[in-house]
């Protein structure tokens, strides 16, 4: 049972721990420090400078890869540790919503390895800008909205083996 309470603090406290700050290591990211290197990177854009946009798309593609390994990780380490706490069903809820993550940051990193800057007049560049920003944006949605779950479901089971010692 302690066993079983330690993964879901381990899980829990990698979800709450280092909201503002990224690890620049690829080990493991939680859902919370994808958010914070996304919302950075994405704040980071200067409308309409194509020589800064070149360069925020390049943080942009790295701060993808960093984010995609480290999710991988996180989720591995998760999709281990849970089954046996949550159940069948419950399990299958949270691998579907680990698989439509990695599925947009796929989508993601595509979308800003083939977008094309040069030559765009500053009109373009403004509407690729923010395209690009509404696209980060909705990546950090879809994984803040899986860690809220996420955290909720793993308080609740906390609390009943927690109650159940």
């Amino acid at each position: 049972m302690s066993d079983k309470l330690a993964k879901i603090r381990q899980i829990i406290d990698d979800h709450q721990t280092i909201r503002g700050h990224v690890k620049l290591v690829g080990d493991s990211v939680t859902d919370q420090e994808a958010l914070s290197a996304l919302e950075k990177t994405r704040s980071d854009w200067i409308p309409g400078r194509q020589e800064i946009l070149s360069e925020k798309q390049n943080k942009l593609q790295q701060t993808l890869s960093f984010l995609d390994e480290g999710l991988k990780n996180h989720f591995a380490y998760e999709e281990e540790a849970l089954p046996l706490l949550l159940g069948e069903l419950l399990m299958r809820a949270l691998i579907l919503d680990h698989q439509q993550i990695k599925s947009k940051i796929n989508e993601v990193k595509s979308m800003a390895a083939n977008t094309k800057l040069e030559g765009l007049s500053r009109e373009e560049l403004l509407a690729k800008e923010s395209y690009i920003q509404q696209v980060v944006q909705n990546l950090s949605q879809l994984i803040e909205e899986h860690a809220t779950k996420e955290e909720t479901i793993l308080e609740m089971v906390q609390r009943a083996l927690e109650e159940k010692r």
